[in-house]
């Protein structure tokens, strides 16, 4: 079997497959999760607690990042060997082959953007989060404040105030909407489900789990966005102050 999976291009695509079905379904509850935050911060933030650094989300964190690799180097070898196998005929195709969406011909550089926004998404809150607990530390600083490592809405708050962090989140969300677009019926494709019939309805159902990802995932970054700029978000704790009732009204409107 590992020789199945490692030396051929079917095996491979097999990898991608799986790994990639896991990842959607990580997205499909870490987007659930952020939406609880335009309700609740308290609830959002028991969330946070009961995933911080307990053995079961240390666990999960390491399958996450297992999936994250492997789909990745599958990605990047795939890719590489079609390279390879195309030869000279790369050169003498200049258009768009009929039936061929751009999301597939640039599934490695959409890749590449969404590993980047994951490590600029590791860095706003896995680090100032699970990290800091594992170091046996409550909490860290931020903006020179005092943040706890499991106030989660604080660290959205402050994060999605600034302006530049949202453009960074919707560049990356506009790629993985890209890629999960693609890769969600290509992944049920090469598990050899797909037929005359169901290809369509694959493609269509395809666009529906990416879309309903990438807006439940952008809705939190602009609800907050918009709510930081009713109050003061110097630091996190401000930021967080400000948003609260606006956030448990699903920023429905702005008594600030």
């Amino acid at each position: 079997m590992s020789c199945f999976l490692c030396n051929s291009s079917l095996g491979k695509k097999l990898v991608m497959s799986i790994t990639g079905c896991g990842l959607v379904l990580f997205l499909l509850f870490h987007m659930s999760m952020n939406l609880v935050a335009l309700f609740s911060a308290e609830a959002y933030n028991t969330i946070c607690s009961l995933l911080g650094a307990n053995w079961y989300a240390l666990v999960a964190t390491a399958g996450l990042a297992a999936l994250v690799v492997l789909h990745f180097v599958f990605a990047l070898i795939l890719t590489i060997n079609n390279y390879r196998a195309r030869g000279k005929q790369r050169y003498a195709v200049t258009a768009n082959e009929p039936g061929v969406e751009w999301a597939s011909k640039n599934m490695l550089v959409l890749g590449v953007i969404i590993v980047l926004g994951l490590g600029v998404h590791l860095v706003h809150f896995w680090s100032k989060m699970m990290l800091v607990e594992l170091m046996g530390a409550e909490g860290s600083m931020v903006a020179g404040e005092f943040v706890h490592a499991t106030d989660g809405a604080a660290l959205i708050a402050f994060t999605f105030s600034k302006w530049y962090n949202v453009v960074i989140y919707i560049v990356w969300l506009a790629a993985l909407w890209f890629h999960l677009n693609h890769g969600v019926w290509s992944m049920v494709q090469t598990a050899g489900w797909a037929n005359d019939i169901w290809y369509p309805r694959l493609k269509c159902i395809a666009k529906i789990v990416s879309t309903l990802v990438v807006l439940g995932f952008m809705a939190v970054v602009v609800a907050f966005f918009v709510c930081s700029l009713c109050g003061d978000c110097a630091t996190a704790a401000a930021c967080a102050d400000s948003c609260a009732s606006c956030t448990d009204a699903c920023c429905a409107g702005h008594a600030h």
